[in-house]
C-alpha cells in the first residue's frame, strides 16, 4: 500500500503527529512514539529507510539533492549509517509538510504533488517543496499556509 493511501481514511492514521510521522518515515512503533521519543530519534539520526520512504512517496525526482547530496546519501546507504542530525532534521521537516499536505488533500497524490511543486504567491513565488526544504522556518511557512487553507482562509 502506498504510504499516502492511509490518508484517504483519516481514522486509520495514528492520532498524533509524532505517530503519523513515525509511520510516514518508517520508524516503527507509530502508535507509541511520542514527541519526545521522535525528537530523540531525529537528534540521533534517522535511518536511511526514512529517506527511502520520502523518495517512494514523492519520487526520487522531487527529493533528489533536497535532504542531502546524492554522494552523502549513497555513502550512508553503503555504510548503513544513520543520517547526520542536520540531514535528519531536513527529512523530519519534509515529513511534517508531507503529512500536513496529505491530510489536507486526503492522500490524493496528484493534488499533493501539484501543490508541492507549483510556485505559490503567498510564498513569494517559491514552490512549497522548495520553501519547505530550504530551512525549518521555510517548512513552518508551508505548514502555516496549509493550516490557513484548512481553516478556510483564502490562500
Amino acid at each position: 500500500m502506498n504510504a499516502l493511501e492511509a490518508y484517504t481514511d483519516p481514522g486509520s492514521l495514528p492520532a498524533t503527529e509524532a505517530g503519523r510521522l513515525a509511520q510516514l518515515l518508517k520508524l516503527g512503533d507509530a502508535e507509541r512514539l511520542d514527541d519526545v521519543a521522535l525528537a530523540r530519534r531525529v537528534r540521533a539520526g534517522l535511518p536511511m529507510s526514512s529517506v527511502s520512504a520520502l523518495e517512494k512517496i514523492l519520487g526520487a525526482r522531487l527529493t533528489a539533492g533536497r535532504l542531502a547530496s546524492e554522494a552523502t546519501l549513497r555513502r550512508h546507504r553503503r555504510r548503513r549509517t544513520p543520517l547526520s542530525r542536520s540531514h535528519s532534521e531536513r527529512a523530519y521537516e519534509l515529513g511534517r509538510v508531507v503529512d500536513a499536505v496529505a491530510r489536507a488533500f486526503r492522500g490524493d497524490v496528484t493534488r499533493i504533488e501539484a501543490f508541492l511543486t507549483r510556485p505559490h504567491p503567498l510564498l513569494d513565488g517559491e514552490s512549497p517543496l522548495d520553501m519547505a526544504t530550504s530551512c525549518s522556518a521555510g517548512a513552518d511557512s508551508v505548514l502555516n499556509l496549509v493550516r490557513r487553507a484548512e481553516a478556510g482562509v483564502a490562500v
